[in-house]
């Protein structure tokens, strides 16, 4: 126990503390030590019991096996709080708790709030998980309470909370702060960026008469108010003039006040709103990031009493220039809107064929100058549409909302601002005809065999690189990778396959009022790397399934070795591909055991070849139909031809169209694998590519960036985010569909009904014949997944996206795009699922 000239370790004063006493005051303590410090800024007096009265203390009662650990949440049978709530504090400790309350008052009223070490912090809140008491008054009180503050640290929403955030029970420390009390005429909170958009521009303001307690419980409706512009003049911490806006203000006014209030009497008039606003403006500027405020109102004075980071908002990409920027989800566009460590990040931008951008774990397209003028813009929404109705919608929003102003296109033959737009989908308005190429296979082949011969190079030439030597190589081969995927032959080879499929669904809607044609026309067309994958797994089944110790080994989670063949052409890839630090199916083969098992259960030998034969039989008899109905149309027989020449081009290059991305995945792996050694550890995934190729790595900054991805793996990114943090997600603006029925995109035509799988993890796949698959995304790694069921239903997606590509080969109804699918179908429901249409019933 610490000696009595040694008390001021136990108690400090709120003006003795800051930001870089989190260790000792607890999140909660170091912000308000910090806001006594910016100017202009009132925060009632107080002090706070340290981490060290709560380690000298506490400490020991957790480490009685009585207690029952930090984990033990009953309070009835001996567990920690019950303890700790009983616990006798030392002398010293109430000797310097009773000076400070003597110092304040010792009839003042108290606020007594925990201050955890793991509370306000940047990447978790821990908002309400610990226990505060209001009107506290008098010394003994005031230990009462201290107790009970440092008890609540160990009930079971704070347990949970922990658990939830993967922070260790026995790090966590709790100071404890006690702070005069203010007699509020009104209180409420300050979110100085919208929480639900998350507009930086605009501040939220909830506001209650009398106490917040009441509010921050939930128990009254709150008057709530927007401010967007406040003005925050940042040199030397003063705060703007300028004037706010009212329903009817004057052209010219800065801030615009909107409000919804609950009662009679507002609990703030505007004018206090706006001075609420820049005054949160001001702490947001000294903090550096967007706060969450509770504040109180005496009169026309306005006291803080706590300010933390808002820890829900989806980061903004990093932008110096002071323009507006439009930022396009690349994760949507790649099936893929899990969190990316940095190593997958930096890796993937490096590859790109254009700019991208980070934020939040995710990869961005900058989008502002491709709408500056009406011509790019009608352009880039017309593509965008095409793909995927939620990513123009959410773009329109925002851009209808004026946050970049349009521009006067250019004069002919000047150039375009904004440099290529995201290969999202169609590139022009229209069906338009495919670029010259000849429609013969053996362009194709010769295609997939130049790939194979470079990707066989790098791998013999990439062996044995380390060191510097390895890194000089490496940006050498991303130099070899773009040359092979922008070669000219290969790109009109995907735009022909593709352009030929919108074609025949304008055309032959048009003439024979056949929708979504295509899709059959395109059932087990050659070549297409990513369905032959789907159905190379069927036959690994049929390997296996005659030996019974194979199918044990398949029940145990291990992966024959007949499997290796297989393993061989697609180990390489797995869910989320497109992040190089993801394990691969060569290094975790088990993932596959599941699928693999199933289909050694639902399927009989020389089920593979038989399901492309009998796609290519529906193929040919769709095309027989077609053209025999056209013929008997007027100039029938000019529409048939051009038919015929438009599937025949479909049908040769629309395979091909996986091809690149299978491509950039094989040498994905052999990048990762050099890393890998030269590193000897995966903490190089939470590096850059540039600062693993600096040297050595920072235990502390690896520490830091496994926590950044923790916070980043929880938030939901959305398709649309702007500059000031502004988020869109799109809506599909539709009157056609049955109540209750679930809205998407279409991409593979067909009518199906069975029983829903939601499915998050395809290692946890249990798919019996007839099932429909229900999920977020599907990449290619999901193909094999897709021969077992009879529909697939995703959350994220569009028309020319690898699931849909994949659906419409395999014959499979699909419809993506469905907001909330996951949560809204539930596992074992029937369900109905309209491929042709765009939507899924639940019966």
């Amino acid at each position: 126990m610490r000696k009595r000239g040694e008390s001021t370790l136990y108690v400090r004063n709120l003006r003795e503390l800051d930001a870089t006493q989190l260790a000792l005051a607890g999140g909660k303590g170091a912000n308000l030590g910090e806001l006594m410090k910016i100017e202009g800024v009132q925060v009632p007096p107080g002090f706070c019991v340290t981490t060290e009265a709560f380690r000298q203390i506490v400490a020991p009662v957790l480490s009685d096996p009585s207690a029952g650990g930090p984990e033990s949440t009953d309070p009835d049978r001996g567990g920690p709080r019950s303890a700790i709530e009983s616990v006798t504090l030392p002398d010293d400790l109430v000797e310097a708790i009773a000076g400070a309350m003597a110092e304040l008052g010792e009839q003042t009223p108290c606020a007594v709030r925990s201050s955890a070490t793991a509370e306000d912090l940047p990447t978790a809140s821990f908002a309400g998980q610990q226990d505060s008491f209001l009107n506290v008054v008098g010394t003994p009180a005031i230990l009462d309470a201290v107790r009970r503050c440092w008890a609540s640290l160990f009930t079971d929403r704070a347990v949970a909370y922990r658990e939830r955030n993967n922070i260790d029970h026995r790090a966590v420390e709790m100071a404890v702060i006690v702070q005069q009390m203010v007699d509020a005429e009104a209180a409420g909170v300050l979110f100085t960026a919208d929480p639900v958009s998350g507009n930086r521009r605009v501040s939220t303001v909830d506001a209650t008469h009398g106490l917040g307690e009441a509010l921050v419980s939930g128990l009254v409706t709150p008057d709530t108010f927007h401010v967007r512009d406040a003005v925050q003049t940042r040199s030397g911490g003063q705060v703007g003039d300028a004037v706010q806006t009212r329903s009817g203000g004057q052209p010219g006014d800065h801030e615009i006040v909107s409000r919804t209030v609950a009662g009679e009497h507002p609990a703030l008039t505007d004018e206090q709103v706006v001075r609420l606003v820049r005054l949160g403006r001001r702490i947001e500027a000294h903090f550096g990031r967007p706060q969450d405020i509770e504040w109180c109102r005496t009169g026309d004075n306005f006291a803080m009493v706590q300010s933390r980071p808002i820890t829900t908002l989806f980061p903004i990409p990093k932008a110096t220039d002071g323009q507006n920027h439009v930022y396009l989800s690349v994760g949507h566009q790649q099936m893929m809107t899990d969190a990316m460590k940095p190593l997958g990040v930096s890796v993937w931008q490096m590859i790109a064929m254009a700019p991208m951008h980070e934020a939040g774990g995710r990869l961005w397209v900058d989008v502002a100058g491709r709408v500056s003028t009406p011509s790019t813009r009608a352009a880039l929404l017309t593509l965008i549409g095409q793909g995927d109705p939620l990513f123009r919608d959410a773009l329109e929003s925002v851009l209808d909302e004026g946050f970049l102003p349009l521009q006067p296109d250019p004069e002919p033959g000047a150039s375009t601002p904004g440099g290529p737009a995201p290969s999202t989908s169609k590139p022009s308005p229209g069906p338009a005809k495919p670029e010259p190429i000849a429609t013969d296979p053996a362009i194709v082949a010769g295609l997939i065999e130049r790939s194979q011969a470079s990707i066989a190079a790098l791998a013999r030439d990439i062996a044995g690189k380390t060191g510097p030597e390895l890194f000089e190589f490496m940006v050498e081969a991303v130099r070899e990778q773009k040359r092979v995927l922008t070669d000219s032959q290969s790109i009109q080879a995907v735009m022909a396959g593709m352009e030929a499929s919108w074609w025949l669904n304008e055309h032959l809607e048009q003439w024979l009022g056949e929708k979504n044609a295509a899709d059959t026309l395109t059932l087990s067309a050659p070549g297409n790397i990513t369905s032959e994958m789907g159905l190379a797994l069927l036959d690994v089944a049929d390997a296996i399934r005659p030996h019974p110790e194979m199918v044990k080994q398949l029940e145990d989670g291990i992966l024959p070795e007949a499997a290796e063949p297989f393993l061989e052409r697609f180990g390489m890839r797995c869910a989320g591909e497109i992040d190089i630090t993801r394990p691969r199916w060569r290094e975790r083969p088990e993932t596959l055991a599941p699928i693999l098992l199933d289909n050694v259960r639902n399927f009989q030998p020389g089920a593979a070849k038989r399901r492309f034969e009998e796609g290519r039989q529906q193929a040919l008899d769709k095309e027989a139909d077609v053209l025999t109905r056209l013929r008997a149309l007027p100039d029938g027989a000019s529409k048939a031809a051009e038919t015929k020449r438009m599937i025949d081009r479909v049908r040769t290059f629309i395979g091909y169209r996986e091809y690149p991305k299978y491509d950039i995945i094989c040498r994905l792996f052999l990048y990762k694998q050099a890393l890998l050694r030269e590193a000897g550890s995966e903490d190089v995934f939470f590096l850059t590519y540039e600062e693993l190729r600096a040297g050595r790595i920072d235990p502390e900054l690896v520490r830091r960036r496994k926590d950044e991805f923790r916070t980043h793996a929880a938030m939901t990114p959305p398709r649309v985010l702007t500059s000031d943090g502004e988020m869109a997600n799109g809506a599909y603006r539709r009157d056609d569909l049955p109540d209750g029925a679930l809205a998407g995109l279409g991409v593979s035509a067909g009518t199906v009904e069975g029983r829903a799988r939601v499915v998050l993890d395809m290692a946890d796949a249990d798919l019996e014949p007839g099932d429909i698959l229900v999920t977020a995304y599907t990449d290619p790694s999901w193909t094999p997944v897709f021969v077992a069921v009879a529909g697939l239903v995703t959350e994220v997606g569009g028309l020319m996206t690898h699931g849909a590509v994949i659906a419409r080969e395999y014959g499979l109804p699909a419809v993506v795009g469905v907001v909330g699918a996951t949560r809204l179908i539930e596992d074992g429901q029937r369900i109905r699922l309209h491929g042709t249409e765009g939507y899924v019933e639940i019966l």
